[in-house]
């Protein structure tokens, strides 16, 4: 599975009162909605109008679409955007007697699902820490097994490798 989170330095926008304002901020600092080109607004209408305004409703792929005045294709796309943020949940529910699919706000609680954001990306920086540490242990090993560049050159113009740049023999240790 992946989980894709956009990091972005910046103040908390705890200054700021109108909450459609945060929001939309807010999207486009995690990486959910673009922060420049068409949206259409599509992905706004999604996320704030259905799901954070109605944190505990069970929303089919044709209700989003209808809400949002779009088609079921463009869902998805959006849909995709959320679950990569692991944000929403996806359930079956039963409809008209048969099953479907449909999503929710991940606990119904914007906060509980964050937290679960969260600690995705709290994993994946700790794994990003066990590569780097790895990567420097093999590069350590790497550098004492590979002669240095300049042992190369001295090497390849007939100098000794193993003797530094500058430094002369005395006759008398031959």
């Amino acid at each position: 599975m992946v989980f894709e989170l956009q990091v972005v330095s910046h103040a908390p926008l705890t200054s700021e009162t109108d909450p459609r304002r945060v929001a939309k901020l807010w999207f486009a600092m995690i990486g959910y909605t673009a922060r420049k080109g068409p949206d259409h607004g599509i992905s706004f209408r999604l996320f704030y109008d259905c799901f954070l305004l109605h944190p505990r409703k069970d929303w089919t792929v044709e209700e989003l679409a209808s809400a949002c005045t779009t088609t079921m294709p463009s869902v998805y796309r959006h849909l995709n955007k959320l679950k990569e943020l692991d944000i929403i949940e996806d359930l079956y529910i039963e409809a008209d007697g048969d099953k479907k699919r449909a999503f929710r706000l991940r606990y119904g609680d914007l906060a509980k699902a964050w937290n679960f954001a969260e600690a995705h990306f709290s994993l994946a920086i700790e794994n990003y820490r066990k590569t780097v540490d790895h990567l420097e242990r093999l590069l350590a090993e790497a550098r004492t097994a590979v002669p240095t560049v300049a042992m190369q050159e001295r090497a390849a113009t007939g100098g000794d490798p193993d003797r530094p740049e500058g430094l002369t023999v005395d006759p008398e240790e031959t």
